[in-house]
């Protein structure tokens, strides 16, 4: 498996939605091992295909403390959210350098074919559900930053692209 690049915020492919996954098969999961190996590397907490410039409806999340518990998602889709939000410092490596908090809600239950095809339904809490709401958005073309005020989502973008500019 390898770490892929992942692709700029200027990037028009970061703000449409991925197309949807027909099966599970050798090439997505082998596609999912990268995704982990590149996740691993930024470091972070979950990953979707679109940030490593992939337009089909992919992510992986791993937000334990000992790693190696990856969940793999094709065409995740929230079916409940909690009423109870939790605000949490979120970034992006197509994004570098800035960073936001985030309210999202604090439990999610998410519907999406896992590593063997199957449909499962599976409920997610606190960072993990975090981090499965922001790959959602990154599948639907959204980022974090599109969760702020324009004047801030300017501000953000403008000061990740000085940064990268050195």
């Amino acid at each position: 498996m390898s770490v892929r690049a992942c692709i700029p915020y200027a990037d028009r492919r970061l703000h449409r939605p991925a197309a949807p996954v027909e099966a599970v098969t050798d090439e997505i999961r082998a596609l999912w091992a990268d995704m982990i190996d590149t996740m691993e590397a930024m470091p972070g907490v979950g990953l979707a295909a679109p940030q490593i410039g992939v337009m089909l409806r992919l992510a992986v999340v791993d937000a334990s403390a000992e790693r190696g518990q990856a969940v793999r998602m094709a065409n995740p889709q929230v079916l409940h959210a909690s009423v109870k939000l939790r605000a949490h410092e979120e970034a992006s490596p197509n994004l570098p350098g800035v960073s936001a908090m985030i309210e999202r809600p604090r439990a999610v239950t998410v519907r999406f074919l896992n590593a063997e095809g199957e449909v499962e339904d599976r409920d997610f809490v606190g960072l993990w559900a975090t981090s499965v709401q922001h790959q959602i958005d990154h599948l639907e073309g959204r980022m974090f930053v599109d969760h702020l005020s324009p004047l801030r989502r300017r501000m953000l973008v403008a000061k990740s692209a000085k940064l990268s500019r050195g």
